[in-house]
């Protein structure tokens, strides 16, 4: 009989210099797969401790409470039924020695098989104990499946050192460590086999290799011998703690960037921040074209004052740490210079020429092969902006929109943009003040991408707010006409962003734009023959919305209840939600909320054409039917007068004295009478009734 020993695991594998934005996602994955694959052989307990590991040259797993083999397991194997299985004398078939030789079987296991009446039917189940896994068999199982199914960005080929055999994988891997407890397990991967011995930091480390004790010394090892934190989190905590003190002792705060944070993290395996300088004639440049060349070419952390602006400070986050940093420092510095240099050189170059002389040039530029050129898509953007502006102040503001519009792409074709695309808007803010436009105009231009993503601030001033639906709802209109939407989680020109864009300003700046009539708009800037796919944005719409209003904390069924009743402006929403809020807190909710969905079931059955005229006074006969009409009169003036003035929360809670006569109604009178005309004016009560209570929200959608 076997011993299990119950020992903690620690795999590693030592590689050359891993994609940095990609190092964070392939160590949790590293991690997860083998120990998800360890769990499932039962070779460890489903609480099992993980430690993922990730530095640039390794990626690595330590695991709690692992067993030396796994506990053997009883299976349970479904043969077939008795008729087939045995002939008339009970000897067993050629299909059942057949059946058991697969199962490794002979017909010598025949008396032992058990016998199951399944319905009318008897089986034969044959049980059987499979051996549980080895750790070295489990683990080679689990590294195979762990490697294959790794997030790889890109996957190169690369020979072993038999010249022979080829290997895919993300970088050239040279090591493999495979220890349980103080034991090698004998495992293989990549054409490496497991040993105890990996290496550290290329130049800083106390000896070129690290003997690993045990799993356990592996995270001490490495830092005390190897000079490396292998931890990523570990390591991004220091990178931060550090970029923290060295900012705090110039009286400045880093630049809060957490995927730049990441991407450092992901370089480096002994992090030493620096502080640096550069010259102070730069800060004449716009900061935005500084902070990103900095973060995007040189991986910097700009460093900035109480007030946010940036100073001629940075900080470098180096992989050495020598005791004498100042051939470091002055290497970043000159490295950084020319960099500077290009940013100020654009900027100067940019600002010759004014962004409306460069409007004409948007006709060359492609903006789709079905939707012309750029300037094509100024101009339709320049007429829904200007619509918009005419809605939301008059002339004034639709002219200004309109000379937003026009200017708003013209910054794609300066210098700085072709080198930093991320800065397009921003620029030509700048650019309009040079060239003397209206502050209103420069932030408009600035702000018509926002928000351009998730929690991103909305455009500053109506101006701005014109143009940034203009842009989106032209976006919109253009691809959804041409067919190319949104499949599964495929959106390649982001139009779930650009839809919940025009969700957030209308709702959050509280517009009172009519959503129909942008979408119509939008269209009808268009050629046309462009596609005219308006019900199909509406809906798109509509979907967003609905998302959009859940993560506001909604309920589905709140949400459900105003989004059906197809509000014109949607900055009501939200009062309208807390109306329906409200409205439900009611003992009379419930009951009123079903009665009115077993009207609009009654009013869908009926005849389209009856139920829509005025009510005939001298038709109502029953009390009930009497007292429901004089109720609903005297309501409906409450209801309608709470509407108009937009409290929408008393709007609703005056339906609440319709519960009785509305419930007596129901329990005493028949809607579908023999007498045509008892009918059609009793389903026109109900067609009034039915319209009073789902001006602000569709009730029904509260019903059980």
């Amino acid at each position: 009989m076997n011993t299990v020993h119950v020992k903690n695991l620690l795999v590693e594998l030592f590689v050359e210099e891993l994609p940095p934005k990609a190092l964070r996602s392939l160590g949790q994955a590293f991690a997860n797969g083998l120990s998800t694959s360890l769990k499932s052989q039962g070779l460890a307990v489903a609480d099992a401790n993980v430690t993922a590991y990730a530095s640039p040259r390794r990626l690595a797993l330590h695991l709690t409470g692992v067993s030396s083999r796994a506990s053997d397991r009883p299976v349970q194997h479904k043969l077939m039924p008795v008729p087939v299985a045995l002939d008339a004398s009970g000897a067993p078939t050629a299909a059942l020695l057949k059946k058991l030789a697969a199962l490794g079987a002979d017909a010598s296991v025949v008396p032992q098989l058990r016998r199951v009446v399944e319905g009318k039917a008897e089986v034969l189940y044959f049980d059987s104990t499979v051996a549980g896994a080895t750790l070295a068999e489990g683990l080679g199982v689990a590294l195979h499946d762990a490697l294959a199914k790794l997030p790889i960005p890109k996957v190169m080929s690369y020979q072993l050192a038999d010249g022979w055999t080829q290997v895919h994988f993300v970088r050239p891997a040279h090591g493999l460590v495979a220890l349980h407890g103080t034991d090698v397990v004998p495992v293989t991967a990549l054409g490496l086999v497991a040993g105890r011995t990996t290496q550290g930091h290329r130049f800083e480390a106390a000896r070129a290799q690290v003997h690993l004790r045990d799993a356990d010394s592996y995270d001490r090892q490495l830092r005390d011998e190897g000079a490396v934190i292998p931890g990523f989190e570990a390591r991004r905590g220091e990178i931060e703690r550090q970029l923290a003190e060295a900012a705090g002792r110039e009286g400045l705060r880093p630049i809060d960037d957490p995927a730049l944070l990441d991407e450092v993290t992901a370089l480096v395996e002994r992090p030493n921040v620096l502080a640096c300088r550069f010259d102070e004639e730069f800060l004449a440049v716009p900061q935005e074209c500084l902070i990103l060349t900095m973060k995007a070419n040189q991986k910097y952390f700009p460093l900035l004052d109480a007030a946010g602006r940036l100073t001629h400070r940075f900080l470098v986050v180096s992989n050495i740490r020598p005791d004498d940093p100042s051939a470091v420092i002055q290497g970043n510095e000159r490295v950084v210079r020319p960099r500077l240099a290009d940013a100020k050189f654009f900027f100067d170059q940019d600002r010759r020429k004014r962004l409306v002389d460069r409007v004409a040039g948007l006709h060359k530029v492609v903006y789709h092969n079905r939707l012309g050129s750029q300037g094509e898509r100024m101009e339709r953007v320049r007429r829904i902006a200007h619509a918009i502006g005419l809605t939301l102040g008059g002339p004034a503001l639709a002219a200004a929109a309109d000379v937003a519009a026009m200017l708003a792409k013209a910054d794609l074709l300066t210098d700085m943009v072709g080198e930093f695309p991320e800065l397009q808007g921003i620029m030509g803010g700048y650019y309009a003040r040079h060239d003397g436009e209206p502050e209103d105009i420069a932030l408009a231009i600035e702000d018509h991408y926002r928000p351009r993503f998730a929690g991103d601030a909305l455009p500053r001033n109506a101006v701005a707010l014109a143009v940034a639906l203009a842009d989106k709802l032209e976006t919109l209109a253009g691809l959804f006409g041409i067919g190319q939407v949104p499949t599964g989680d495929k959106d390649p020109f982001a139009l779930r962003r650009h839809a919940l864009g025009v969700i957030r300003m209308l709702i959050e700046r509280e517009l009172p734009l009519d959503v129909h009539q942008l979408v119509g708009e939008a269209f009808r800037a268009f050629a046309a023959e462009h596609g005219q796919a308006q019900a199909e944005v509406g809906y798109f719409l509509r979907e967003r919305l609905t998302g959009y209003l859940r993560e506001q904390g909604f309920s589905a069924q709140e949400v459900e209840a105003v989004v059906e009743a197809r509000p014109e402006r949607w900055a009501e929403i939200p009062r309208r939600l807390a109306a329906v809020r409200a409205f439900a807190a009611l003992p009379e909710a419930a009951s009123l909320a079903a009665a009115n969905k077993r009207v609009g079931n009654i009013l869908r059955k009926s005849d389209a054409s009856i139920g829509g005229g005025e009510v005939d006074a001298s038709l109502l006969r029953e009390p009930a039917e009497l007292a429901l009409h004089h109720a609903l009169h005297e309501t409906r003036r409450q209801a309608d007068g709470a509407f108009e003035r937009g409290d929408y929360t008393a709007s609703l809670q005056a339906l609440a004295v319709l519960r009785a006569p509305v419930d007596a109604f129901f329990d005493t009178v028949m809607v579908n009478a023999d007498d045509a005309a008892l009918r059609r004016n009793r389903l026109a009560l109900l067609h009034g009734l039915h319209a009073a209570m789902n001006r602000v929200a569709d009730l029904s959608r509260l019903a059980a």
